[in-house]
């Protein structure tokens, strides 16, 4: 999925509601989607509020693990791993260019 994806239409496929998501939920979405079961870090795709996007992913029903890692080295300590565990169909993606067209 494409990182300029601005709106999102998904279905829950344990539930069958359908979500329509804009802004930072679409982004946090579409990288959940991506990984898959492997989950991301935000180390990997950093943004400066993961968590609070998470949070508001949770509020609208779905399920996000959070899964510690503890990690070695000068600094040790644990990071959260977040995976999508709720089953989603993605309906439709709207990108920033089509909705500059259509604007």
């Amino acid at each position: 999925m494409s990182n300029d994806v601005v709106e999102l239409h998904v279905q829950r496929l344990d539930t069958g509601e359908m979500l329509r998501l804009k802004g930072r939920e679409v982004w946090t979405l579409a990288c959940l989607i991506e990984v898959l079961e492997r989950g991301v870090i935000p180390l990997e795709r950093p943004a400066p509020r993961w968590s609070a996007y998470v949070h508001s992913l949770r509020k609208r029903g779905l399920v996000i693990a959070t899964v510690d890692e503890h990690h070695a080295g000068p600094y040790p300590g644990a990071h959260g791993r977040y995976v999508l565990r709720t089953p989603l169909r993605v309906l439709k993606a709207v990108s920033a260019g089509e909705k500059r067209r259509a604007a």
